[in-house]
């Protein structure tokens, strides 16, 4: 019998490699960044199995969605495979739990509702319609129900995101976002939670949930659409890689990577985290991401 030869470790990608110096450069951030590392390895190999959906959408449909500000990707769309989505659910929940970003009896809860799959089914899918406001009337603001385990909402943010990453990479090649100006993702309907000021000063969101990505004007906030800029506080790191958009109105804020600043392009998983501090800072000045 003739020895195989070792396979040849992965490759790593450059958000783990760069995750990785983070983690020299700033040792303060050692957990999370052990977080993040686990996270991104897991949704990468989830993704690299979720087949490029081909979403059909009709164009009126599609053009009447965008006049009203409500997403494209509705739950039919998801290329969800539910035995993968299974073990995706449960090796979150598992990684969140193992890193305190969840509690314990929380994570028993979540796992229970993992393992019955005539529950976890219709679960998913009532969160997504009624947090992505595809359909007239719901808000895509909503979170899961009251009585959900803490922590279920990331869970399912997280869990879902290889497989919503598929459809906003089949969309985005196919659509023009051009005239989308609302603060919610035109694909899933999700919040943004980071953004980057490209070298030409544009401001580009990116989805929370599916990391699609959109313009939107620099200094209107996304989440309350107050756009007096006198009530827009604005403040930076010493080197102006990162900046902080804060409202006044509504009190949220918004973490950015200045693009005019830096010679490599933004890397959402490295510097959502590279800019813990920023949300330390923001939190103390009374705002709330």
């Amino acid at each position: 019998m003739v020895d195989r030869p070792p396979r040849p470790p992965r490759a790593e990608t450059r958000d783990i490699v760069a995750l990785k110096q983070l983690r020299v450069d700033q040792p303060e951030l050692e957990s999370a960044i052990d977080m993040q590392i686990a996270l991104v390895d897991m949704q990468r190999r989830v993704q690299g199995r979720v087949p490029l959906p081909w979403i059909q959408l009709d164009p009126e449909w599609m053009r009447l969605q965008q006049a009203a500000g409500r997403p494209l990707v509705r739950f039919r769309d998801i290329p969800l495979e539910w035995s993968d989505f299974r073990l995706t659910f449960r090796q979150t929940a598992d990684i969140l739990q193992r890193f305190e970003a969840i509690e314990r009896t929380d994570h028993e809860k979540i796992l229970a509702l993992g393992r019955d799959g005539n529950a976890l089914e219709p679960l998913v899918s009532g969160w997504y319609e009624a947090t992505s406001g595809v359909e007239a009337g719901t808000d895509p603001k909503k979170r899961a129900a009251s009585e959900a385990p803490p922590g279920l909402d990331q869970v399912l943010v997280l869990a879902l995101r290889p497989f919503l990453a598929r459809c906003a990479e089949a969309l985005t090649q196919r659509i023009d976002l051009g005239n989308w100006n609302h603060g919610h993702c035109p694909i899933c309907g999700w919040e943004p939670d980071f953004a980057v000021i490209t070298p030409s000063a544009e401001r580009r969101l990116f989805c929370g949930r599916c990391v699609a990505q959109w313009s939107f004007a620099a200094l209107t906030c996304p989440f309350c659409s107050n756009d007096d800029r006198a009530l827009i506080t604005s403040f930076a790191t010493r080197d102006g890689r990162y900046r902080v958009y804060a409202c006044d109105v509504c009190r949220r804020y918004l973490k950015a990577y200045d693009g005019r600043r830096t010679e490599r392009a933004v890397m959402v998983a490295v510097d959502t985290i590279a800019t813990l501090p920023l949300d330390a800072a923001a939190m103390q000045r009374g705002y709330v991401g």
